[in-house]
């Protein structure tokens, strides 16, 4: 495992495992524009597709950060570099990882429309990229596990669409993985992240020690029900796509119970769900290997896509 702290600093020095190390084996398309709003910095992805496969199902990657910060070419640094990319191009998937705005830039449900303007691009331009976009699933980690579980609850509800990129299209997904996302707002405690000032830019202690999930909804036009509306338990239905659920018990930035209030509501509604409990494990699994837990979602989302 990689010796980086957690938390890690707002700014990763520009060395070792911080670089984006591009997948092997694979045909890649950097830097693709999905999605262009006015007075904002133009969205991007990635798109990786395995040499070796023919028309390969897509995995939609989602990044976390508490919907402040993130990047799409780097998952958590106390990860393997380059582990997480490599082992769903190894299992045969494409892997699709986007930019999506952050909540300062524009509160929810600006972050759900991306992730679906990001599943219309990749669907209207499949047989450029080479991919199978009909089989699709969503998975993301921490704030981008909250947006993966919404992706996978708001299929076919245009009310959750927006308008931006490709104007129209399916956004329903054949299944999600969620590792450690935020599922209930309303039982989440609603707490500032303490930061070391000495690791934050001058100027910028308070915007680092908001409270993530207060700060995604603030200002949001759902207005008074954002909170809940923004939460993954008020959006289940019994037609939602099957889910895998993977947590840390010793998470301390998202307890393990968001999980299981969350796994609890989707079977009482009918929804197939598996809830993995990781032993010991803090957020970002950290404290455990998290490559075997890759393994374990790739076989799970071949299930879903085969």
């Amino acid at each position: 495992m990689s010796e980086s702290p957690w938390p890690p600093p707002p700014y990763l020095p520009p060395v070792g495992g911080d670089q984006p190390v591009r997948p092997e084996r694979a045909r890649s398309f950097d830097g693709l524009t999905y999605s262009m709003t006015p007075g904002y910095r133009s969205l991007v992805m990635d798109v990786h597709v395995p040499e070796a496969s023919d028309r390969p199902p897509v995995v939609l990657w989602i990044h976390g950060g508490g919907w402040m910060q993130g990047d799409r070419r780097l998952p958590p640094s106390v990860w393997p570099p380059g582990a997480l990319f490599q082992t769903i191009i190894d299992a045969g998937f494409a892997v699709a990882t986007i930019e999506y705005r952050h909540s300062l830039e524009e509160p929810f449900p600006a972050q759900l429309h991306d992730a679906k303007a990001a599943i219309r691009y990749l669907r209207r331009f499949a047989d450029d990229l080479g991919i199978d976009a009909t089989r699709m699933v969503a998975w993301g980690e921490s704030a981008g596990g909250h947006l993966a579980a919404l992706v996978g609850l708001t299929g076919g509800k245009p009310e959750w669409e927006g308008e931006e990129g490709v104007p129209d299209g399916d956004t329903t997904v054949l299944g999600v993985v969620d590792w450690y996302g935020v599922h209930d707002g309303e039982r989440m405690p609603l707490e500032g992240i303490a930061v070391d000032p000495a690791r934050v830019p001058a100027g910028h202690v308070e915007t680092y020690s908001r409270e993530p999930f207060r700060t995604l909804v603030d200002g949001s036009p759902l207005g008074a029900g954002a909170l809940r509306q923004c939460s993954p338990v008020a959006q289940v239905h019994p037609d939602a796509p099957p889910f895998l659920l993977v947590h840390g018990d010793a998470d301390s930035l998202v307890p393990f119970e968001q999980s299981e209030l969350f796994a609890e509501a989707l079977a009482d509604a009918g929804v197939p769900v598996e809830l993995r409990r990781v032993p010991g494990a803090d957020h970002v699994f950290f404290g455990q290997d998290p490559v075997p837990l890759m393994r374990e979602a790739v076989a799970w989302i071949a299930e879903r896509v085969g």
